[in-house]
Parts: structure tokens; C-alpha cells; sequence
């Protein structure tokens, strides 16, 4: 049998290196498994089998290549186009969902989860969902929902449905009576403390023993809100001395006083994530589950639920976070510098939300490859925000206007003779127009530049004119030179300047977590005259310094999105 594996990785290696060049392993397995649905329970043993097929295939010639692919045949159905990611099941049509819970807003880990899953479904010819699960009153706000929604629209993410896992607790309190009746789950009156202890050394938690018939009366006296919060709880029955600590008779249900946001005070009775995930992928049709690598270990729960009640099982498929340096996305350390007025709100350029890089000016393109360029992989990997910065320029190069802006302005004479107009292009990288400056007899220059520069020596006013810089006087004088200087600097004509500010944005907190006072700089500066002709929140290419969006149009602020 190992033999015919073979021929048939061989054969799919063939055609993917004729095809593009070079085979790739995971597009080659994606295509056998994809293709043999009784090979799929031996990935892992395809995986081992595959490396070194695909790496003898890509030494081969090209005429060699063909001339073995020629002895094998393709049928209609064979010739699928080829998936950009490899799922576990893959099949047409997959249903994937985003199911966030609605306790904040929603920052780049969620672009992220919605970004694959949007696109794993596409990839398939199928259709992601949009469900909010929202089983805790005491953090969750119609707030973090628009918010939510509204990212995704401006992200350009699409859903084929909007659910709330709170709309169905009447089936979900009909699926916890069966498995109450069934003796599955049971309720106990221990504290946290007790029952955290009592999973630890794996000895029995007070109440495990109740009858079938005790527990279906506290169940109904929990709905009918005889207890109050912390006094009982309902535990699964499983195995207090499972090696995965997950399956330590998890917690099921517990009593949330706090009105709802969606439902206001009509439950008290609130399932767990552990409950109610499974069966609301399964209710929902969903064919992968996508989650973080947080959840892996909680995969035997999710499947246990599904085992009892006998219902669908999907595919659960498991992704590593996204973890940034020196950003900080943990609402434990944000809402209190949000509600203590220290950031402007979510939506302060300093912040990894969503509405936090819309202001900073990372357009969605970029936001997109980010999140992407990593797959699905579930090696854990701390990636630096030079990636995000890099994806942001790559997008921009082609479509942003530039601009001349000078910070810490020092304004010095110009004598000599020169243009009194210079056109200058609007992006040498794409056709997009020109614009003319025009100039007296003073120019901006940073202050910066001109410290560094020696008395009497030359350079150029980038696209203008050679100058020789005279210190003592505070001019320039306009020269002629037989080689282009190497230094080069912009400037900003005193005729038709416009007072500016940009603002640099620094780490949030120092390394002790403190708030980092100084994460926010305002620079002065002068921007040339086509700078009012700008849109707001119009994102160009301040020349030597980088992108950056003009944030408020009437003072001529601009953000500095690097």
C-alpha cells in the first residue's frame, strides 16, 4: 500500500512542479488528501512519505518531468484549482466563523482570526459566518459589537450571516437538562477555591455524587433564580484524574447576576464557552472551527460535548496568535489608561485595535498581508511591527502623494541666482500628476540638517538647486557644481507655507509597564503650499521622513504612521 501512496504523491509532485515550476509540499499534500478522502486519517504519515518525493521531483529537469508525467492521466474532477491553505478535511463549500465575544474592541489578534477564516472559506468556494459569543453579561456592551462590525466592514471582511450565542439559551438549556438527566453533568455548592483544589490533587468535588433527580431540581431552582452568584455551579462528570487538566470536571454553567446587554435580565443561568462552542458550530453548520493555539489543549472537551449529545462534530483547526513586540493588546493594561483619559480613546494611534491603526494611518490592504503572511501555522512566533510598517509601504509606494515638510523649521535667505518655480512629480512611482511650488528668496530647512552641515559646504535642495551653505550670515547661496552632491535635503519655500505639526508616536508603556508619558511627540514644522489641496485622513509620503496621514485638516496635523 505504502507503494501506491507513493505513485500517487509521485504523480501530484509531477504535476505541481510542471505547473509552477517547482512542486511545493503543502500544495502537493492539500491535492492527495483533498482528492483521496480515505488517505485523510494518515496525514501525518503522507506528510513524512511526501517530503522526500517532493525534494527528488525538484531535481529533476524539466524535460524530464514531463516525460514522466506523461505516463500518468488527469481526470475532470483531478484537476481542482490549487488552495492557498491546507486544512485538515478540506472539501468544496467549506463554513468557517468568526465568533468573537464582544468584551472589547477589537485589535490586530482579531484581524487576524477574521482575516483566515474570511479567506480559508473563499479559498474553498465556501462562506464565513459572523456569530458574537456572548455568555457574559459582565463584560460584553452593544459598544464592542458596532465596533466590531464595523471593523469588518472596513477591513472589507464579509459574513453570509450574523448570529449571538445568547439568542439560542432556550436550546441550550434544553441540551444541558438532557445531559443532567443522562447524569453527564451535576451541580455543586463548593466554592472556586474548593473545586480548583479538589481538580489539583484529583479527589471528588462535593456534589458529584447527587442523584439525577437532585440535580435536575437545583437546576431548575438556578433558572428560577433561587441562588446567588457564587453559590453553585454545574460541573461536567468526567475524569478527576485526566492527565489533560482541561477534563477535570470543567465547569459548565455558572450564575451571572448582571442584566445583558442583548437580553437584559431574562437569564441568570450562563453557559461556558466549553459548553456552548460545540454546539452552536455544530447547530450552524460550520465545517471548520478555527481557533487560536490557546484553545488546543480544550480540543478533547469540544469533542467530548459533541460525543454525548451525538451531534455533528466539526473539524476544529488551530492557529498560533499573534504576538507583537512592544505592543500591548491585553485590556487589563489598556481600559484603565483609556477610562483614566491618558489616550484619546480606542481609537489613540498608539493602540493595536483596529480603529487605533486606522487612525495612524495602516491602510487595510496592509492589515490584510500582515495577518496573512503567517498562514496557519501553529508555531508560536513574537514578530516585530517593522512587519506591519513594511506591508504599509509596500501598498502605499504606488498611491500616495508626495510631500515636502520640514520639522523644526530654521529659515534661512537664499541669494543667487534660481528658479522662482519648480514642478515637482507627485509620486515618481506611478503616474500621478505634478505640482508646482513656487519660491522667493527664503526656504525652511530642519534645524537638524543644518547643525550637521559644515560651513561652505555644498549639497542640494532635493530637486531644486546646488547651495553652499555660509553659517556666519544663516544663507544659502545657489552654486553651480560639475557632480550632483551626495547630500541632498528637502525644504519648504517661505512663499505659501503652511504652519504643521506632526505627531511621533513612541512605546505605550516603559518596560516596567508603566505608562510611557513621552509615547506621544509633537513636532512643529512647515509644510509646502500644495499641503492644503489635502483630503482629510488623505495618507502621503513626507519625503526623507515616511508615511503619515493628515489627522485634523484644519490644523494641519499629521500622524507619522512609522
Amino acid at each position: 500500500m505504502r507503494d501506491d501512496i507513493g505513485l500517487i504523491i509521485r504523480k501530484y509532485s509531477l504535476k505541481n512542479a510542471s505547473d509552477y515550476g517547482k512542486a511545493s509540499l503543502n500544495s502537493v499534500i492539500g491535492k492527495v488528501l483533498g482528492e483521496n478522502a480515505d488517505l485523510r486519517a494518515r496525514a501525518n504519515e503522507i506528510r513524512a512519505i511526501a517530503v522526500s518525493i517532493v525534494d527528488e521531483v525538484n531535481k529533476l529537469s524539466k524535460e524530464e518531468i514531463e516525460k514522466e508525467l506523461s505516463s500518468f492521466t488527469f481526470t475532470k474532477v483531478e484537476k481542482i484549482k490549487e488552495h492557498r491553505f491546507i486544512i485538515p478535511n478540506p472539501q468544496e463549500g467549506v463554513i468557517t466563523r468568526f465568533a468573537p465575544e464582544p468584551s472589547g474592541y477589537p485589535h490586530i489578534g482579531h484581524a487576524k482570526a477574521m482575516f483566515l477564516e474570511y479567506e480559508v472559506a473563499n479559498d474553498y468556494n465556501g462562506k464565513m459566518l459572523l456569530r458574537f459569543d456572548d455568555t457574559n453579561p459582565k463584560k460584553e456592551k452593544q459598544e464592542y459589537v458596532d465596533a466590531m462590525k464595523d471593523a469588518m466592514s472596513w477591513l472589507g471582511v464579509k459574513y453570509a450571516k450574523e448570529s449571538y450565542t445568547s439568542d439560542s439559551m432556550k436550546k441550550i438549556y434544553d441540551i444541558a437538562k438532557s445531559l443532567i438527566e443522562k447524569g453527564f453533568i451535576y451541580s455543586t455548592k463548593a466554592s472556586i477555591e474548593e473545586i480548583k483544589e479538589a481538580r489539583a490533587k484529583g479527589t471528588t468535588i462535593s456534589g458529584r455524587e447527587n442523584s439525577k433527580q437532585e440535580n435536575l431540581e437545583l437546576w431548575d431552582q438556578m433558572l428560577g433564580n433561587k441562588f446567588n452568584e457564587g453559590e453553585i455551579v454545574l460541573l461536567l462528570k468526567s475524569d478527576l484524574s485526566a492527565t489533560n487538566s482541561v477534563m477535570r470536571d470543567p465547569t459548565m454553567f455558572r450564575i451571572i447576576s448582571a442584566p445583558h446587554y442583548r437580553q437584559g435580565e431574562k437569564y441568570v443561568v450562563w453557559p461556558t464557552y466549553d459548553f456552548e462552542a460545540p454546539f452552536m458550530d455544530s447547530w450552524e453548520g460550520i465545517t471548520h472551527a478555527m481557533r487560536s493555539k490557546e484553545y488546543e489543549l480544550r480540543e478533547e472537551l469540544y469533542y467530548k460535548m459533541l460525543d454525548l449529545t451525538g451531534m455533528r462534530k466539526p473539524t476544529l483547526v488551530h492557529f498560533s496568535r499573534l504576538d507583537i513586540k512592544n505592543s500591548v493588546i491585553s485590556k487589563r493594561h489598556l481600559v484603565p489608561l483609556v477610562e483614566s483619559g491618558k489616550l484619546w480613546g480606542w481609537n489613540d494611534p498608539r493602540l493595536p485595535t483596529i480603529q487605533g491603526l486606522k487612525t495612524r494611518g495602516i491602510c487595510q490592504e496592509a492589515i490584510k498581508n500582515f495577518a496573512l503572511r503567517f498562514g496557519i501555522g501553529k508555531q508560536e512566533k513574537e514578530v516585530d511591527w517593522d512587519f506591519l510598517i513594511k506591508e504599509n509601504r509596500q501598498v502605499l509606494d504606488s498611491t500616495s502623494r508626495h510631500l515636502f515638510l520640514v520639522r523644526n523649521p530654521i529659515l534661512l535667505e537664499l541669494k543667487g541666482d534660481h528658479k522662482t518655480e519648480v514642478e515637482l512629480s507627485n509620486n515618481p512611482n506611478s503616474e500621478m500628476g505634478k505640482r508646482k511650488l513656487e519660491i522667493g528668496n527664503k526656504v525652511y530647512i530642519e534645524q537638524e540638517d543644518w547643525d550637521s552641515i559644515k560651513d561652505g559646504e555644498i549639497f542640494r535642495l532635493k530637486d531644486f538647486a546646488n547651495v553652499k551653505a555660509n553659517k556666519k550670515e544663516n544663507l544659502l547661496e545657489t552654486v553651480e557644481a560639475k557632480e550632483l552632491p551626495k547630500l541632498k535635503i528637502h525644504w519648504v519655500p517661505e512663499k505659501g507655507a503652511v504652519k504643521a505639526s506632526l505627531i511621533k508616536i513612541g512605546n505605550l508603556l516603559n518596560d516596567d509597564d508603566s505608562f510611557n508619558e513621552n509615547s506621544l511627540e509633537n513636532i512643529e514644522c512647515v509644510a509646502e503650499s500644495s499641503a492644503k489641496g489635502l483630503k482629510q485622513d488623505e495618507i502621503v509620503q513626507l519625503e526623507r521622513i515616511g508615511y503619515s496621514i493628515l489627522h485634523d485638516k484644519k490644523k494641519m496635523e499629521f500622524i507619522l504612521s512609522e
